[in-house]
């Protein structure tokens, strides 16, 4: 496990953001358990999440929860540095994938729960689709906190300026589209380049779309080339052509966070985001009514989207609180409660959504017609072949890079890394 910890004075950091090592006792005997987790992506999620802390230790005394929330890359370092080490976390939220989550599995960073799923009855509480994630490695790595669709958000106002009546169900009407809002004077598409996994939403679409499902899993299994497919080109090609002409200016220089504002504020007409997004267009001010939602139009049927885990790290030495507390969080009550703070949909087969504005149902629609999943490259890959799936990415993206070349260099790397 210690091949995560880069350096002691990266741990000695890490130490000091955590405020104290895994399962701390403080002074007054209470047991103090560390919990890491991705920033909330507004205000209120936030807020929810504070409650939860609050609320769970109001009703169990002598544990307390120390909540810790960072930006996604640097939760994903943090983690990569402090596991193995005295300032590890007991509990991480963290992406259910083969490529994230499962890196941590791998490297017998995740306790395994086989045990505490049988004492809570977890298996009965959770959906089929939120247990596949985590029964992926043979034991129970991880209990099912939320399901998050991707799809396309979009402007009522400017499609209905560009002439766009209907949204588009394939890629080839997509792309029309987009070439009426530019020729509208419209930003047809946000991105912020500086977050390399936002760009690269739209390429796993691209693949996905031109490659079919069966192929798109092979390449991410390695049971395909990324050289010799010709939608592999293709895919890279069509991401050439929108960041030229439909992305708007100057993304590679900016976060998501920022090119997000652009959509709120009506300069972009498009916006790939999850369903956690609806929450974000409500704090920004945007009236819910003039957004619209649509699945991306692969021509595949499938829901492209991700898990978040809880998992409970395995040198904790509080397992048994650090399992009472993540099965608070996930409790039918909870899950009830905060329905549409982080998702649209519950992973606790019990949670029904009662919401009936437009966007939730909207998003209600597109997880009932998906025919299966497809996830995010990002946790497909490893965190090698991630990082230079996301450089020619982004070279690519930005004329660096011929489109013809990109698979091939791909293809060379994993052979090289396998």
């Amino acid at each position: 496990m210690r091949w995560f910890a880069k350096a002691a004075a990266a741990v000695a950091a890490v130490a000091l953001l955590a405020g104290c090592s895994a399962g701390a006792s403080s002074s007054s005997g209470d047991t103090t358990l560390q919990w890491w987790v991705v920033n909330p992506s507004n205000q209120k999620a936030q807020d929810a999440l504070n409650k939860i802390v609050t609320d769970f230790e109001a009703a169990n005394p002598g544990i307390k929860v120390q909540l810790t929330a960072r930006a996604v890359d640097a939760h994903k370092d943090a983690l990569r540095t402090a596991i193995g080490t005295p300032a590890a976390p007991d509990i991480y939220q963290y992406w259910a994938g083969p490529g994230l989550g499962g890196e941590l599995v791998k490297a017998n960073a995740s306790a395994d729960l086989t045990d505490y799923y049988k004492q809570y009855n977890w298996d009965s509480r959770f959906t089929d689709a939120a247990l596949g994630p985590v029964k992926q490695y043979g034991g129970y790595n991880g209990v099912p906190f939320k399901l998050n669709g991707q799809a396309l958000y979009y402007n009522k106002k400017l499609f209905a300026q560009a002439g766009i009546t209907t949204p588009p169900t394939t890629l080839v009407e997509l792309d029309a589209d987009a070439q009426k809002l530019k020729d509208a004077g419209i930003t047809p598409i946000e991105f912020g380049g500086t977050v390399n996994w936002h760009v690269m939403r739209l390429l796993d679409t691209f693949l996905e779309g031109n490659c079919g499902s069966a192929t798109f899993d092979k390449l991410v299994t390695k049971k395909a080339n990324w050289g010799t497919e010709q939608c592999v080109t293709k895919s890279f090609t069509e991401l050439q052509k929108w960041s030229k002409n439909y992305f708007n200016p100057g993304f590679i220089g900016i976060n998501n966070d920022e090119s997000s504002a652009l959509f709120y504020s009506g300069k972009a007409a498009m916006a790939l985001e999850g369903d956690w997004f609806n929450a974000s267009i409500a704090s920004n001010n945007m009236k819910p009514e003039d957004v619209g939602i649509f699945p991306l139009p692969t021509g595949t049927g499938r829901l492209y989207g991700f898990e978040e885990a809880e998992y409970i790290t395995k040198d904790s030495s509080h397992k048994d609180a650090a399992a009472k507390f993540v099965d608070y969080l996930t409790s039918t009550k909870v899950q009830q409660d905060n329905l549409g703070t982080f998702a649209t949909q519950s992973v606790d087969k019990d949670v029904k959504s009662t919401a009936t504005d437009s966007l939730t149902t909207s998003w209600n629609k597109v997880f009932t017609d998906a025919k299966g999943l497809y996830m995010n490259n990002d946790q497909n890959l490893s965190q090698t072949a991630t990082t230079e799936y996301w450089r020619i990415q982004n070279l690519v993206a930005t004329g660096g890079m011929d489109p013809s070349k990109a698979g091939a260099e791909l293809q060379k790397f994993l052979d090289s890394n396998s």
